[in-house]
């Protein structure tokens, strides 16, 4: 389904079949790192899974499509600036096809969303930063396996260093006033997110 897509989405913009192909090549292979555990293909496909249900709301369908291909292509646990590197190699593969400048401007803007997950004034914008937090609203079994894969991709640091730093993070979205800014997104998953979040903190104090 991810490689379809992408393929059908880069039909509108290259018809080089060698470009698209190593393109598509260099996604699976960044997100399917030894090292990743959630940032993967499968947080991809869950990605689209959710948007495609809003996509009747979406303006710019296929701009969200490009966000979502590269806005973790770069992910590296010890750096702070994955997000700024995506947007980067993002816009340096369109440059290689007819994508237009304002695309590749709001595809990068997109990526950098990603790293505060603050509201934008771009709906397109809530909507894939509501997606990509949808992991924290999913059933407790889903989310247990979401946090320890996260802990898995940050095994080089041990708990007394994690702990400290993923509370704080937890605790991030829990002071904010709403965790999800469409009304879609808030209404299928603020309410168990809260709770996920919650819980995880208590375990990760009990430590």
């Amino acid at each position: 389904m991810l490689k379809e897509a992408f393929i059908e989405l880069l039909s509108n913009y290259t018809d080089n079949n060698d470009l698209v192909n190593t393109l598509w090549t260099e996604i699976g292979q960044n997100y399917s790192g030894r090292k990743r555990h959630y940032h993967t293909l499968q947080h991809l496909d869950s990605l689209l899974i959710q948007l495609t249900e809003v996509k009747r709301e979406i303006i710019n369908w296929e701009t969200i499509l490009f966000t979502l291909y590269y806005h973790d292509i770069i992910y590296n646990p010890l750096r702070s600036d994955n997000e700024e590197k995506s947007a980067e190699l993002a816009e340096k593969r369109m440059s290689q096809t007819s994508v237009s400048f304002s695309t590749m401007q709001l595809c990068k803007e997109q990526i950098l969303a990603t790293k505060s997950h603050n509201t934008s004034a771009n709906t397109d914008t809530n909507y894939f930063t509501d997606a990509d937090l949808s992991v924290l609203g999913q059933d407790w079994e889903t989310y247990s396996r979401y946090y320890n894969n996260v802990r898995k991709e940050y095994s080089m640091y041990p708990d007394f260093v994690y702990n400290p730093g993923r509370k704080k993070i937890l605790n991030h979205f829990l002071s904010m006033g709403r965790i999800f800014k469409t009304a879609f997104f808030y209404n299928k998953f603020e309410k168990q997110a809260r709770h996920n979040l919650q819980k995880e903190i208590e375990l990760l104090s009990k430590k």
